[in-house]
């Protein structure tokens, strides 16, 4: 049985758009086509789908997904495995997160007290889904110094940089609303720059310029930074550019 990419998309919850930039790009073309050129998906083509959804929500670039899956060593039964091993690791660090929510509205009311530690319970910086994009786009060296300086680090000093770091995130979400070039922004977003540079790598004024416009590009970024208040990653690129423009030599 055969079905038409409509019906492809309709069932997963995918666009055609979608479906139809994976055939272009290789990683998912249906060996079948009609003469008018209409798709048509088999069985054997929805298991490679859902293989690469898998990946997809692994937080994996689909150039990579691409590479996977195309050599001739792919096992995917192997992978199946791997990805249930993942997403079981993914979804313990969200109970956590979702644990240190409930227990912070708790804290917040007065009910309980919490420690500091407790506070940052659930964060985890050794590891980094968006690792295999910063190094297409900045090199292994850059990437390589990053790891090495979070690999170095105690327990102790990185959830002291989880608290700097959800400290900026906090200050720039208070001012998001207003201009990203004001003094008190601009103060702010140099935080960010500085924390960057002496916590993972050194970026050049366009490479931190790059990565704002990242956070609105990709939207797993922008997700996740809107998560400290909607619109943050729009300001936040704004302001990177912003504070590159005005400090190049």
């Amino acid at each position: 049985m055969v079905m038409k990419v409509k019906e492809v998309a309709a069932l997963v919850g995918i666009s055609v758009r979608t479906l139809h930039h994976y055939d272009e790009i290789g990683l998912l073309t249906p060996k079948e086509k009609s003469e008018a050129g209409y798709r048509f998906y088999s069985t054997e083509d929805l298991d490679t789908l859902q293989q690469v959804l898998f990946f997809r929500e692994l937080g994996m670039p689909l150039k990579q997904i691409k590479e996977i899956i195309s050599d001739p060593s792919f096992d995917r039964d192997e992978a199946l495995i791997l990805h249930k091993k993942m997403l079981m690791d993914k979804r313990d660090r969200l109970d956590k997160m979702i644990s240190t929510i409930d227990k912070t509205v708790s804290y917040k009311k007065g009910e309980i007290v919490m420690t500091d530690k407790e506070k940052f319970e659930g964060f985890d910086f050794s590891k980094n889904p968006y690792e295999q994009e910063a190094r297409e786009r900045w090199g292994n060296d850059a990437v390589d110094a990053s790891k090495m300086k979070l690999g170095n680090m105690s327990k102790e000093e990185q959830e002291k940089m989880s608290h700097e770091m959800t400290t900026i995130y906090k200050k720039l979400a208070d001012q998001r609303t207003g201009s990203p070039d004001t003094k008190e922004a601009q103060a702010a977003i140099k935080e960010w720059y500085d924390f960057l540079n002496k916590n993972f790598s050194t970026y050049s004024l366009e490479a931190f310029k790059g990565l704002g416009q990242m956070y609105v590009a990709d939207e797993r970024f922008t997700k996740n930074i809107d998560n400290m208040g909607e619109g943050l990653a729009q300001f936040m690129c704004d302001a990177m550019g912003i504070y590159a423009d005005n400090n190049k030599s």
